[in-house]
């Protein structure tokens, strides 16, 4: 008879040795269609077919039995396969014999122990109070999605020891591909199963029902028997007897295994406890683990395994893990003390920062770590500050930089500044927008952060307001010593015995902090909050103006000294634009300064900085004019290196003036009056422009009071000259008129001009060749001046004269006359009068022929002086271009 399927084949099993009753898992092929398929199976050649529990066509399980053989094969017999074969082995311990008083470190299971010799529970199966194959045939797993099944079935499930099992779930699951035959038989098992367990309780009671009789029968004699029983009154009764042979026996029980239920106690004890220890290890190792975890900064796992053991532990109400978790919080603890330390350590990143604020945040800290770092950073700042300050003090002697030390020291300041408080700015705004928390600190501690917000926002515009306040005192401190003692400034001084620092450097400390300024106002810091640097801004604006201004006046007292008295063609020197180039260039060193940037008021919007300005600006005028009165009136013996340079173009009316020619006082006030000249025609006008140009306040003062000034000290040296020009001349002409006992009632006729009046024009003549050679300029009102003088003085000789005679008052006149025509270039409406009355004074000329021998003289004389006397001839006007 031919088989339909292959005889069944072993080719695992686990495990591969044990001891009897070892519970074994059998894997292979063919192993039978179903429990009633499989007939016989056999391990090392005892047979195990009463624990075998078929699984499937590839898995039986079931437990090894007392074998003969210490090591065999598994052989599996099926009424559809026939006997088969193995190709693995099982080995078989033999355990050693423990009597009921020995010591074991095992104990015997008996919950799963079966009674083989009655089969009491053959109805049930031996492994497992649950089949996991109640059909009694191959699962095969079906490849629907579980969520295609949950959502099939709602609210059911395929378990068959659920309340909502569902058959349909559970066929589709694991016999979608079953045959309806398969099924046919799925069913007579089932049926087989339930009939078996019926039968079996059934046949347990019909069995044991004439030993129930017999127990009954026992009981009622045992009731009548004591019923019966009359001597408890002298023996005690029955029962009694009864009870304290049972006692002697409970006793004598206790006595005998009272060691061996102990070490049963002991053994269950210690099971029990490594089971604990087994199971709950992650809670016992986790105090070692939260050291070494801390030890290597591995703050995370910390984190992580502490949340675990919280959410798993926290509420506990067993001791030992109380105890535990209690060792963990302690650790805990110190690990948060550790964190806030690192947290509030400077100086540190804002990485580290945010990273130890996390940590904190995530580890429940108590208060507010984010908030005691703030602080911690305001206070460190303002450490850095103060010690930046006392480092510079503590180093001014020993500083030897091109850069002021002052100078040095705001930079180092307003470096650090820049470099500690963006950080600080971002910590407070990360703070603000909760960035610093993870989500579960943030729902944690968000109610108590919103309640604190405002009071927080208050207190850190606090924190901003005392770090620009201590920017702004002790870089005041350092700049402006005289405005740093209000509100006590000056304990943070220390910069005494320092010259003060020049306007260059005040414009480079400005622009400093204006670059500050810029770099704090891109962080979204608030204006107000930075107004204190505006302000220290604008005075150190105001103050490197004033600066400039008194420095430049120190630099132009200097200029006498550089006055080299060359001349140029028009009369000047070098020191008229070394003047105004020293303005300029002072003016355009404040451009910078003066420049409003965004957000900066204008230096001159207070009247008082206006007026100090203004009178800098005139003093820088009059120290200018100062010094042209200083070189005016300078001793001969102090001009040693000095010479008069000539400028090719103009006529050397005299070739006495060469390069060795020392000057005199006489052409240095010349010089200097041609300097005043141009500086009333030219320079304070252009420099008046330069300061309306850098919007300067109080322009017209400025110019009205300088020209004032300079035409007052114009004035004077001109009166100067002319006195030590024109006195002379004047002083000869009355000796000369009257020399030799010359009378103007006793006279020769006139043969031409007398001496006196020729040296009176030869030194009319050097002076006009004295002020030309210096200024072409100056000649016209040099010489009117003289010749007012000289017309004057001659005016009142003649009329001092009580009588003329014919011949006097012809020569008289022909003095007056030649005098009068050779000058006329620069007659002036008082010379003219002059001259008038001075002919006037004389007695007409009564015939003709006195009036044709005074104009014959008259043309004599100019003929024979026209060489000396074309220096009085009146240039040609200048062409008008058209």
């Amino acid at each position: 008879m031919s088989r339909s399927r292959q005889p069944p084949l072993v080719t695992g099993i686990s495990p591969n040795e044990g001891i009897p009753w070892t519970k074994v898992t059998i894997r292979g092929e063919n192993l039978g269609t179903g429990p009633a398929d499989l007939i016989g199976l056999t391990i090392c050649g005892h047979n195990c077919l009463l624990t075998a529990e078929w699984m499937s066509a590839s898995k039986i399980v079931c437990r090894v039995g007392q074998a003969k053989n210490d090591k065999g094969d598994i052989i599996v017999t099926t009424k559809s396969g026939g006997k088969g074969t193995s190709t693995v082995s099982f080995k078989l311990l033999k355990p050693e014999k423990i009597g009921i008083l020995d010591q074991s470190a095992v104990w015997v299971d008996e919950m799963n122990y079966y009674d083989m010799r009655t089969d009491r529970n053959k109805g049930i199966p031996p492994l497992s109070l649950r089949p996991a194959n109640p059909l009694g045939i191959e699962i095969e797993k079906g490849k629907f999605p579980q969520k295609d099944l949950e959502m099939l079935f709602p609210g059911m499930s395929a378990d068959f020891t659920s309340e909502n099992f569902s058959a349909a779930w559970y066929l589709i699951e694991n016999h979608s591909n079953t045959s309806f035959e398969q099924l046919k038989m799925a069913i007579t098992h089932l049926k087989r199963q339930a009939n078996k367990k019926s039968e079996g309780s059934l046949a347990y009671v019909k069995g044991g029902l004439s030993t129930f009789f017999e127990a009954q029968d026992a009981l009622s004699a045992i009731h009548q028997k004591l019923e019966a029983d009359g001597t408890e009154k002298v023996e005690g009764s029955m029962t009694q007897k009864l009870e304290n042979v049972l006692n002697r026996a409970s006793n004598t029980a206790d006595t005998l295994f009272q060691e061996v239920l102990g070490r049963k106690d002991k053994a269950d004890s210690t099971r029990n406890a490594l089971n604990v220890l087994q199971r709950f290890k992650f809670l016992f190792n986790l105090p070692l683990n939260i050291e070494r975890n801390i030890q290597k900064g591995d703050y995370d796992v910390v984190i992580n395994d502490y949340e675990k053991a919280k959410s798993l532990f926290g509420k506990t109400e067993v001791q030992v893990f109380k105890k535990y978790y209690a060792e963990v919080e302690t650790r805990i603890e110190a690990l948060r003390e550790l964190l806030l330390e690192k947290l509030l350590e400077t100086p540190s990143t804002l990485h580290d920062q945010k990273r130890y604020i996390r940590y904190l945040s995530d580890l429940h800290a108590p208060g507010d770590p984010a908030w005691q770092c703030i602080g911690a950073q305001h206070r460190w700042i303002l450490q850095l500050m103060h010690g930046c300050r006392e480092g510079c003090v503590r180093d001014l002697k020993a500083w030897r930089c091109k850069t002021p030390h002052r100078v040095a020291f705001v930079e180092k300041l307003t470096k650090l500044v820049l470099s500690q408080l963006p950080n600080f700015w971002k910590l407070w705004i990360s703070y603000v927008n909760g960035s610093l928390f993870s989500e579960t600190a943030e729902k944690s501690g968000h109610i108590e952060r919103s309640k604190n917000v405002r009071q927080r926002q208050n207190d850190f515009k606090k924190m901003i307001q005392e770090v620009m306040q201590c920017l702004v005192k002790l870089v005041r401190g350092a700049l402006l010593p005289l405005g740093a003692a209000e509100g006590g400034g000056r304990q943070l001084g220390g910069w005494e015995g320092k010259a003060e620092l020049s306007g260059p450097w005040l414009a480079h400390v400005i622009q400093t902090l204006r670059l500050t300024y810029e770099s704090l106002a891109a962080l979204e810091i608030p204006n107000d909050l930075l107004q204190t640097i505006q302000d220290l801004v604008l005075d150190l604006r105001v103050r490197c103006v004033l600066v400039t201004l008194q420095h430049t006046a120190e630099d132009i007292k200097r200029l006498a000294e550089k006055e080299d008295w060359v001349v140029d063609s028009e009369g000047l020197t070098s020191l008229p634009c070394r003047f105004e180039r020293c303005v300029v260039l002072s003016l355009q060193s404040l451009r910078g300064v003066l420049e409003c940037k965004p957000g900066e008021a204008s230096v001159f919007q207070h009247p008082k900085t206006q007026e100090e300005v203004c009178q800098l600006s005139i003093n820088i005028m009059q120290v200018f004019i100062y010094c042209l009165e200083q070189l005016s009136t300078k001793p001969d013996a102090d001009v040693d290196t000095a010479h008069l340079s000539v400028d090719v173009s103009s006529p050397d009316l005299f070739g006495s003036i060469h390069e060795d020619f020392s000057l005199t006082s006489e052409q240095r006030l010349l010089i200097v009056l041609s300097n005043c000249c141009y500086l009333e025609r030219n320079t304070f006008l252009n420099i008046a422009e330069h300061f309306e140009k850098h919007n300067f306040q109080g322009i017209e003062k400025i110019t009205q009071v300088s020209m004032a000034s300079l035409k007052d000290l114009d004035q004077r040296l001109f009166e100067s000259y002319i006195e030590l020009k024109a006195d002379p001349i004047v002083g000869s002409l009355e000796p000369g008129i009257y020399a030799g006992y010359f009378d103007w009632r006793d006279c020769l006729p006139p043969t031409g001009v007398r001496n006196y009046l020729k040296e009176a024009l030869v030194n009319i003549i050097a002076v006009h060749a004295e002020v030309f050679t210096v200024s072409k300029d100056l000649v016209p009102r040099v010489l009117s001046r003289v010749v007012e003088a000289v017309s004057e003085e001659l005016s009142r000789l003649m009329q001092c004269v009580s009588s003329f005679s014919r011949n006097g008052a012809l020569q008289a006149r022909l003095e007056i006359c030649t005098l009068r025509d050779t000058v006329a270039a620069h007659l002036t409406l008082e010379s003219r009068s002059s001259f008038k009355q001075a002919l006037e004074a004389l007695p007409q000329l009564s015939s003709g022929a006195d009036r044709r021998l005074l104009e014959e003289l008259l043309s004599r004389v100019k003929s024979g002086m026209h060489l000396q006397l074309a220096c009085f001839q009146a240039a040609p006007p200048p062409a008008v271009k058209t």
